[in-house]
């Protein structure tokens, strides 16, 4: 079976015109970093599951996207993080909601899959969950950014004065996710995002929800969105993309599409991206962009923001 590893950054980029070429630089860097943790897992023959928890761990490490550190902030200026991960060889499901203290969420919610009976766990029982895993943990003060401050202040300065709406997507909201194929032909999916600025402190989004932010199954794909996870949640949007894929036999990338189309009229802002049994992965998004890459047949690492071509770069 032909390796292969997706990741996004979320669908929460900054508009073109106010991204620098140094900003940009910093995210496409970002994007390759978190690809190249996936890649040498799957090409050592590690496992998809090791390679999606990998890659994402990256991510949170990266202030730049919202997800661990970097994450953003509740109306309560509190940090509230949900992380999903999933393995699609057997179903096996871990999740996370509403914590702060692991400096990594996504491997507090493997801990939930591998060392609990459950599958979805939130605040005090969850950080026990990752406490007695030995994971690290680290203080508020770790994760929070003067950028993701500053956003919050904003926001609620908006809102006290009933001014519309204007915010980037980078402002609202944004998420962290890999999809990964290893060599035995399991695919495994893994999301992790702080949620949206400014949300309700006890909001809980689509990221843990499984079909909704986070699915796998081998014998159909493996997916990981990002945006507005309301819509995501009633729309069951992962679910839907496997669905129609074992019941109706389309491809992977008009299901994705579609999908992502349909949702747009609903409300639904964003994006995934989606890796099936066999074949290339499919980043579909209806925002203004998307924070994405890849690494192809060619062991390129391919990146992007907008609406613009992959920039390529050797492994």
């Amino acid at each position: 079976m032909s390796i292969s590893i997706a990741i996004h950054g979320g669908a929460g980029t900054m508009r073109a015109a106010d991204m620098t070429p140094e900003m940009a630089e910093a995210r496409h860097e970002g994007l390759r970093r978190a690809l190249r943790a996936g890649w040498d897992v799957l090409s050592e023959g590690g496992s998809a599951l090791d390679a999606v928890a990998a890659a994402v761990v990256v991510l949170e490490d990266d202030p730049l996207f919202n997800a661990g550190r970097g994450a953003v902030l509740t109306d309560a200026g509190t940090l509230e993080m949900d992380a999903a991960i999933m393995n699609g060889a057997d179903r096996a499901a871990g999740a996370v909601a509403g914590i702060c203290g692991p400096v990594n969420p996504v491997l507090a919610a493997r801990a939930v899959m591998e060392t609990t009976p459950h599958v979805l766990m939130i605040g005090d029982g969850a950080l026990a969950v990752a406490r007695a895993a030995g994971l690290e943990f680290e203080t508020e003060a770790y994760f929070e950014t003067p950028n993701r401050r500053a956003a919050l202040e904003m926001e609620l300065a908006r809102r006290a004065s009933g001014a519309p709406d204007t915010r980037s997507d980078a402002d609202r909201h944004g998420t962290v996710g890999a999809v990964a194929r290893d060599g035995h032909g399991h695919l495994a999916a893994a999301t992790s995002t702080g949620g949206i600025t400014a949300k309700r402190a006890g909001r809980v989004g689509d990221t843990p929800v499984f079909g909704a932010g986070t699915f796998a199954d081998d014998e159909t794909c493996a997916v990981s969105c990002t945006g507005t996870g309301e819509v995501f949640i009633r729309y069951t949007a992962a679910a839907d993309i496997a669905a129609r894929l074992r019941y109706k036999g389309e491809s992977l990338a008009k299901a994705a599409a579609d999908v992502i189309a349909e949702l747009a009229p609903r409300g639904g802002d964003g994006g995934l991206i989606a890796l099936g049994a066999a074949g290339d992965p499919v980043m579909p998004f209806n925002s203004s962009g998307m924070y994405r890459g890849m690494i192809g047949g060619d062991r390129m690492l391919r990146t992007a923001i907008h609406r613009e071509e992959f920039r390529a770069v050797p492994l």
